[in-house]
This record gives structure tokens, C-alpha cells and sequence, in this order.
């Protein structure tokens, strides 16, 4: 795999609803707003896709807004390189959550996957055009007798596919997913899971793929970043994530989630509501959930912290595995330890 960087976050905090009173502007405070993502830093080198995992509203559709420019940061820096061997400027596509809402039913399917062809100067003649509309509708399995349908005529699977297709039909060098399966049924989502994973390898696709499904993401991500309440707090290699995680929300999520083939675990759900992102805890924003909490953690937003894997994690202390990781009716206290 390459090592030149596609994607770089930096720093980067997204602030809604941002107003600022008299008092507070003469008093010199910062105006006051719902801050939905804070100081989130990753990269995403080329061929590579990238996974954020979260709860709803942790702030992983923000981040894929940001990335794809459709809003503009507050705060930091989003830089899109060209891939290895383009100096052209770099393209960009998104699949979004809901393909019953993606498509316009006025278009026929081929006038929609042609578009980007058409804006981006890929294809000149109408005889080129189609044929890579033919080329993309069955690679995506669908066939090129389809192009005269409207998207009504299909199956919500089938219109994914077809929005599938015409992001690829951009030849994108950097792809966005942002929940791409969320409102399809079950087997439809294997279906197009499947497709995908299929595409990644064929095309050598670099992308960010937003899911708050731990199970897709680990077989879909080649890196994972956990989200909680607008902040990343863990990012690592996908299998070493699961092996090991170091933040306990991390860990909780993964024993929270059915179904995750995962050695030293037992079920255990996340307690508490989620807080408020208008009103975050001070401190760690996770002491109000964390079965370890601290004084420290109520008072102290922790820095990032190094991985072994080259991965970070925001916690004051070590997650670590105890002697009764097993063990039939233990409480996740006992399972775990924290240390300094």
C-alpha cells in the first residue's frame, strides 16, 4: 500500500449555530453555539479507507460534510491531495445514507451516472458516454439495459448500486460513504457490503467510511476512529483495535455490539444517556458513562495518547485486560483495570 497521504484533517472543529450576545462580545468570550465536532485530527493515506464508528449525533456525518466541503470548518484544516502520478486537481464523490432520496425521479438512471462524466470532461462523444455508462451499470451489477429506467422502477439495493455507480462514474480519487447501508434491509446490506469490498479491491479505492455498525466497519476499514460526543477518541489499525482497544468507550462499544467475534468479552451495555453536545461534561467528555471515572477525569480534558500501532487514544490512564477477562458473571470493573 502507498504511503502518500490523500486525506489530512487537522485540527479541525465545526460550530453550529454560532451567536455571539452583546455582554459576552464586550467581556471578550467566544460566541456560543453547538459545538458538533472538536479538534479532530486523522489522515488517510492512498488505497486505504478509513472508518468512523460512533453513536448517532457523535458527529460522523459532520465530518463527512466537512471532507466533502459541503460546510466549511470552524476551526482546522481539511487538505485533498491528487493521487500518485495526478497532478490534476483532485475529485471527489459521495454516496449518501438514503438512496430513495440520492436520485432524481425526473432522470432517467443514465442521465444521472453520466453527469459527472459530462461536468468533469471524461467522455466527449454521446457513443463514449453511454458506453461508460454501460461499463459502471454492470459493474455495479445491474445491466445497461436499465439506463432508460427512473429510479422509481428500482429496489432501494438497486438504487444504491446505481448511486454507487455514478460516484465511480467521476473517477474519484478520494470516495465518501457516510452510512451507505443504514436504510437498506439486512440482506440487501450484505449485498452491497459485499459489492463494495469488491470495488476497493478492484479499483484500489481510497475512501472515508462513516457506519456506527462495528461489524461492517471491521471488515470494510483498513483503519478505524471512534467517536464520542464530537471527539475522536480512538484511532487504530482495524485489527488491532478490536484486539486491544485503549479507551473504555471503545471496549464498551465493542462488547455493547452482537455478534463480534471478539476473544475476552461479555456483553455489557453502555450506561447513561448521552449528553447533550450543546453542553458537554467538563473534564473527559465520557466520565459521565465510564465505569473507571476519576476525579481527575471530571476536571481534565485528556491529550491524545500514542498507540503501540501508531494509533491514538484520548484517556488519562492504560485500559488494560485483568486476570478474570472471562470469567462467567464478572462485572466489566473487574475484567478491566485502568492504569496511570
Amino acid at each position: 500500500m502507498s504511503t502518500d497521504v490523500i486525506l489530512k484533517v487537522a485540527h479541525v472543529s465545526k460550530v453550529y449555530g454560532q451567536q455571539q450576545r452583546l455582554i459576552d462580545k464586550l467581556k471578550g468570550q467566544p460566541a456560543q453555539g453547538v459545538r458538533a465536532v472538536s479538534d479532530v485530527s486523522f489522515s488517510i493515506v492512498h488505497g486505504q479507507t478509513m472508518g468512523l464508528v460512533g453513536e448517532s449525533g457523535c458527529g460522523k456525518s459532520t465530518i463527512a460534510r466537512l471532507v466533502s466541503g459541503l460546510v466549511q470548518p470552524t476551526e482546522g484544516q481539511i487538505e485533498l491531495a491528487s493521487t500518485p502520478g495526478k497532478t490534476v486537481r483532485p475529485r471527489l464523490q459521495m454516496i449518501f445514507q438514503d438512496p430513495f432520496t440520492s436520485l432524481n425521479g425526473r432522470w432517467t438512471i443514465e442521465r444521472s451516472i453520466a453527469e459527472p462524466i459530462i461536468v468533469h470532461g471524461l467522455r466527449t462523444s454521446k457513443a463514449a458516454i453511454r458506453a461508460r455508462v454501460d461499463e459502471l451499470l454492470e459493474m455495479v451489477g445491474l445491466s445497461s439495459g436499465d439506463r432508460e429506467k427512473y429510479p422509481q422502477e428500482f429496489s432501494g439495493g438497486q438504487r444504491q448500486r446505481i448511486c454507487i455507480a455514478r460516484a465511480l462514474a467521476g473517477e474519484p480519487d478520494f470516495l465518501i460513504l457516510d452510512e451507505p447501508t443504514s436504510a437498506l434491509d439486512v440482506s440487501v446490506q450484505a449485498q452491497v457490503l459485499n459489492l463494495l469490498r469488491d470495488l476497493q479491491a478492484r479499483l484500489n479505492l481510497t475512501s472515508l467510511f462513516i457506519t456506527h455498525n462495528l461489524s461492517v466497519v471491521r471488515i470494510m476499514a483498513d483503519r478505524i476512529g471512534v467517536m464520542y460526543l464530537g471527539e475522536l477518541v480512538e484511532e487504530a489499525p482495524a485489527a488491532t483495535l478490536f484486539e486491544k482497544p485503549q479507551h473504555p468507550y471503545t471496549r464498551l462499544l465493542i462488547d455493547a455490539a452482537p455478534g463480534m467475534d471478539v476473544e475476552d468479552r461479555a456483553l455489557h451495555p453502555i450506561l447513561g444517556e448521552l449528553p447533550s453536545p450543546s453542553s458537554p461534561p467538563q473534564g473527559c467528555r465520557f466520565h459521565t458513562r465510564c465505569p473507571f471515572v476519576q476525579p481527575k477525569c471530571r476536571t481534565d480534558a485528556p491529550e491524545a495518547r500514542p498507540r503501540p500501532d501508531g494509533g491514538m487514544f484520548r484517556c488519562h490512564f492504560n485500559l488494560e485486560l485483568g486476570q478474570g477477562g472471562k470469567a462467567a458473571g464478572s462485572s466489566l470493573a473487574n475484567e478491566l483495570s485502568l492504569s496511570a
